[in-house]
C-alpha cells in the first residue's frame, strides 16, 4: 500500500466517492486518519485490499463489498497458467476472512466467483470481465442509495419534521456514495424534514465523531455530537423522532446486526417512543440465518480499548471484551428500508414477500 495525496483527476470529490479505481489500482480514502487528514492509499494487490478492510482503512458493509470486488480484480491482474483459477479462489477466501460479519462482502465475492467460473477453462483470468462486474457493483450501490434515501425520507414525512439520531457512520464513506442511513438523513434534510442530527460518538473507533460529524459538516447539515451514554437523556427530551441506523447483516426474521451499541439504542428508543429505522441494501439480508442468534459477531484487538494511541488507559493484563457488532431483535425495529421497498414491523413473512 502506498500513501498519496488526493488526485482530483481520477475521481469525483473525495467526500462523495472515497473508493476509486484509477490506473489499474484501487485507491481508498484512509478513514483511520479522518478528519485530521485526507489521505489516499493506493492498493495494488488482493492481500493489501484484504488488509485495508481488516484494518478499517475502508469500513461500512457496502463499501467493504466494493473494495473486495476490486480486490479480486487486483488478484487477477498479471496471472497466467493453468493454476490461475485456484489462485483467485484462494484470494477470494482471504478477502472473505477480512470482516466475517458483513454479509455484503460475501455477496460481492459470490458474484466475482461466478465470473471466474465462467472463464475457468481460459488460459488466463478474465480481468476485463471482473473489472466490469466490480464497477457494476460500485455503480449499483450509488443508485440504490438514492432509492433508500427517497423511501426513508417518505417515512419521516409521515410523522412530520423532527430531529433524528444516528450511530456509527453510514454515509458516503461507508458506501459507494450518498449513504444508507445517512443517505436517508441527507435526502430528508434536502426536503426540509429534519431540523438537527444527533450524532453518537460510537466507541471505540469513534466513527460517529470522526466520520459522520465530518460528512454532515461538509454539507452544512446541523449536527450535534454527543457521548454515547447521553442517548437516553436526548431521547427523553421528546425532540428526536427517529433513530436511523445501518446494518451489516439481517436475518430471515428481521433481527439486525449492526455496530456495537445499536441494540442498547433500540431498547432506549422503544422506552422513549422514538421510532427505529434500519436502512440497508438487499445484499445485507441473509435468509440462510433463521435469527440473529446465529449471526457471527466479530471481535477486535483489546488494544482498541486499553490504549488511546500509545497511551495506556486501562491496567495492563485486564481481560477485554471488544465486539464490533451486536444484534437488535426485529421486535424493536419499526421499519427496514431497502431498495425493494419498506418493511414495516419486520417479521419473517413480510421480509420473504418483499425479497421474493
Amino acid at each position: 500500500m502506498t500513501t498519496m495525496t488526493i488526485d482530483p483527476v481520477c475521481s469525483d470529490p473525495i467526500r462523495i466517492n472515497p473508493i476509486r479505481w484509477c490506473d489499474d489500482a484501487l485507491e481508498l480514502l484512509d478513514q483511520r486518519v479522518l478528519p485530521e487528514r485526507q489521505e489516499l492509499l493506493r492498493i495494488t494487490s488482493a492481500d493489501d485490499a484484504a488488509k485495508a478492510i481488516s484494518d478499517m482503512v475502508v469500513r461500512g458493509a457496502p463499501a467493504i463489498r466494493i473494495a473486495a470486488a476490486y480486490g479480486v480484480v487486483l488478484a487477477a491482474q498479471g496471472r497466467t497458467g493453468p493454476a490461475w483459477h485456484d489462485q483467485l479462489k484462494e484470494a477470494i477466501d482471504h478477502l472473505g476472512a477480512s470482516r466475517p460479519t458483513a454479509v455484503n462482502l460475501f455477496w460481492a465475492l459470490s458474484r466475482m466467483s461466478t465470473v471466474i467460473d465462467e472463464y475457468r477453462h481460459e488460459p488466463r483470468p478474465p480481468v476485463a470481465a471482473l473489472l466490469e462486474m466490480a464497477r457494476t457493483i460500485h455503480t449499483r450501490d450509488k443508485t440504490d442509495n438514492l432509492t433508500l434515501g427517497r423511501l426513508g425520507s417518505e417515512l419521516i414525512a409521515r410523522e412530520g419534521q423532527c430531529s433524528v439520531m444516528t450511530h456509527c457512520n453510514t454515509g458516503a464513506l461507508a458506501t459507494g456514495g450518498h449513504g444508507t442511513a445517512l443517505g436517508v438523513i441527507r435526502s430528508a434534510w434536502a426536503k426540509g424534514l429534519i431540523t438537527r442530527v444527533h450524532v453518537n460518538e460510537t466507541r471505540p473507533w469513534l466513527q460517529g465523531a470522526r466520520l459522520t460529524a465530518w460528512e454532515l459538516q461538509q454539507e452544512g447539515i446541523p449536527a450535534v455530537l454527543a457521548v454515547d451514554s447521553a442517548a437516553s437523556l436526548l431521547m427523553a427530551s421528546g425532540e428526536i423522532g427517529w433513530l436511523i441506523v445501518g446494518a451489516d447483516r439481517i436475518a430471515a426474521n428481521g433481527d439486525v446486526a449492526n455496530k456495537i451499541g445499536t441494540y442498547a439504542l433500540a431498547v432506549q428508543a422503544r422506552h422513549h417512543g422514538v421510532k427505529v429505522m434500519v436502512v440497508a441494501p438487499v445484499s445485507t439480508f441473509d435468509l440462510s440465518l433463521e435469527s440473529g442468534a446465529t449471526i457471527p459477531i466479530e471481535t477486535r484487538d483489546a488494544r482498541e480499548l486499553t490504549h488511546q494511541g500509545e497511551r495506556a488507559v486501562a491496567p495492563k493484563g485486564i481481560e477485554v471484551f471488544n465486539p464490533v457488532f451486536d444484534v437488535t431483535p426485529a421486535t424493536l425495529i419499526d421499519a427496514i428500508v431497502c431498495e425493494h421497498g419498506v418493511i414495516e414491523t419486520p417479521e419473517r413473512g413480510s421480509i420473504a414477500r418483499l425479497l421474493a
